[in-house]
């Protein structure tokens, strides 16, 4: 496994991609009359190994994304037993309510709350999950927000947003409401998909004060969701290239 302080020609290539993502951020944010530090980078880590995670650690990221449960409990223990550096994960793929409990144990935050039945259970699991010891802060919380209706990729209408929000904000001790999440429809243009969730937010955090997370945008649409108030960017292929081959 790379260790701290190693470098080699995969390291050199992540850099060379982070350094353009990063501009890329910074340019859309200053278009958008914003602070290019009002947009976080998560760096999508699912399908890598973990090595990659340490070479990004060593070039200063700190915040990742992975959707898929349990190799990413596994690539989160793997990485935290090799080094000591403080980092975020987060789960931003569609989650089944059984892998609630080991979710809980290592994400920071979970991007893809499409269902009550779903707040139920990470109600549950972050409250096991913390009186065993293996998280010290309640479970950020994301509503994804449905433009479609499509049960293939999930997310509330609008009109169901509310009661959902409710139910996360009547967990205080185990559950903390952060904001919404976006994945924009299969053949709808960008613009309009972002356009149409930033009205949605702004009405959300009306009645939501401190739920001011918009996670939207991923490497193909990233700068359209700047423009439109995101506040964090997902970002894989375009910093750690076309998804690797998987064995089986």
């Amino acid at each position: 496994m790379t260790t701290a302080g190693a470098r080699d020609a995969r390291s050199d290539e992540l850099a060379a991609a982070l350094a353009t993502t990063r501009r890329s951020i910074g340019d859309a944010a200053r278009a958008a009359g914003r602070e290019p530090d009002a947009v976080s980078l998560l760096v999508v880590t699912k399908y890598f190994p973990a090595e990659d995670v340490l070479r990004l650690l060593e070039l200063g990221e700190r915040e990742f994304g992975e959707s898929r449960e349990p190799e990413a409990g596994r690539k989160i223990a793997e990485v935290r037993e090799a080094v000591e550096t403080e980092f975020a994960a987060d789960m931003i793929g569609r989650v089944q309510r059984k892998k609630a409990g080991s979710i809980a144990r290592w994400a920071r935050r979970v991007h893809s709350v499409d269902s009550l039945a779903l707040v139920e259970a990470f109600d549950g699991a972050a409250h096991r999950a913390l009186d065993a010891g293996h998280r010290e802060e309640r479970l950020g919380i994301l509503l994804q927000v449905s433009l479609d209706g499509d049960p293939e990729r999930g997310g509330f209408a609008a009109d169901h947003l509310a009661a959902a929000a409710d139910r996360v904000l009547a967990s205080p001790g185990s559950l903390r409401l952060d904001g919404l999440m976006l994945i924009a429809p299969l053949g709808m243009d960008p613009s309009a998909a972002m356009g149409q969730v930033a009205g949605i937010r702004a009405d959300f955090v009306e009645r939501y004060p401190e739920a001011t997370e918009l996670s939207a945008g991923m490497s193909g649409d990233m700068e359209t969701a700047i423009a439109y108030g995101s506040t964090c960017v997902r970002v894989g292929t375009a910093i750690l290239g076309p998804r690797p081959i998987l064995s089986h």
